[in-house]
């Protein structure tokens, strides 16, 4: 693996590619569930990218998130939307479960992004 960065979520902690904006969610989703090789529709991915701005917008309109982390995950949000983190999508179409798999991709690449616009590492997910 290239330069790398490390996670830890409850099954312990795994090297995740330092440039890249999945986490170790996804990681594990590509590890499980190697099914066909083929990544989502870049439909589903923006189609989630608006959802999750929708989200986010009205999570800040109604106080449960502040202003500062708001408007870092909507310019994440706007920027999937425009296709710009296509390539993040690592997790196979085909994913088992209820898409659970696929959802924590798209957190996870919308979070990294946002911390990144916050001046903070991806990964940085205390706080």
């Amino acid at each position: 693996m290239a330069e790398t960065r490390w996670e830890e979520d409850s099954l312990g902690r795994r090297e995740v590619p330092r440039n890249a904006y999945w986490g170790i969610q996804s990681l594990r989703a590509k590890e499980n569930f190697p099914v066909s090789g083929l990544s989502s529709s870049t439909h589903l991915i923006r189609a989630y990218a608006q959802l999750k701005l929708a989200a986010v917008r009205a999570n800040v309109a109604l106080g449960g998130l502040d202003e500062r982390r708001g408007s870092a995950l909507a310019t994440a949000g706007e920027e999937m939307a425009q296709g710009r983190f296509d390539g993040e999508f690592v997790v196979d179409v085909f994913q088992a479960g209820a898409g659970t798999s696929f959802h924590m991709n798209v957190n996870e690449v919308l979070t990294n992004r946002a911390l990144e616009i916050l001046g903070r590492p991806r990964g940085d997910y205390r706080e």
